[in-house]
């Protein structure tokens, strides 16, 4: 087995771009990295992690459970909750999702997650709420057992 040890690479042809065989594989400038995708296409290697997550129990005593970049979590009532990001996204333009469990029932499939929901989403960068309830209740909230956020898109 070998080891590379090295502090720079840089490209024969092109000192930004990463070839292996005749293949450019990585390219590289200020602040941005792509690597090649399917076919001919190039993905932001930036614009493609997750910039926060995070996995909760929603009823008893709410708790994280494991995260990234997520710095605190508010219990705001049933089924209603806020993830405040250690590091803020650098605009409103991210996107959230999540999935829900509750075990104490049979509702389990008819659980849904709200991401959002407040009057001001479209400037909130340092956070997210999210909202579990029952499809079919539409507006009342439950809180669930297990609860897990995802968010993409650019950090301060």
């Amino acid at each position: 087995m070998s080891t590379v040890i090295l502090d720079t690479i840089t490209g024969k042809s092109t000192a930004t771009t990463i070839t292996i065989g005749s293949t450019p594989v990585v390219s590289a400038s200020a602040n941005s990295m792509t690597i090649s995708g399917e076919g001919s296409a190039q993905t932001s290697i930036q614009q493609g992690l997750a910039k926060a997550w995070c996995h909760f129990n929603g009823s008893g005593t709410v708790a994280i459970q494991d995260s990234f970049n997520v710095a605190s979590l508010t219990d705001r009532g049933t089924g209603l909750y806020t993830v405040l990001f250690t590091n803020d996204m650098g605009n409103a333009n991210h996107c959230s999702s999540g999935s829900v469990k509750k075990d104490d029932s049979n509702d389990d499939a008819n659980i849904m997650i709200q991401i959002g929901g407040h009057s001001s989403y479209t400037t909130v960068v340092g956070e997210i709420r999210v909202l579990t309830k029952r499809v079919k209740e539409a507006l009342d909230g439950v809180n669930a057992t297990e609860i897990k956020t995802i968010t993409h898109g650019d950090l301060a």
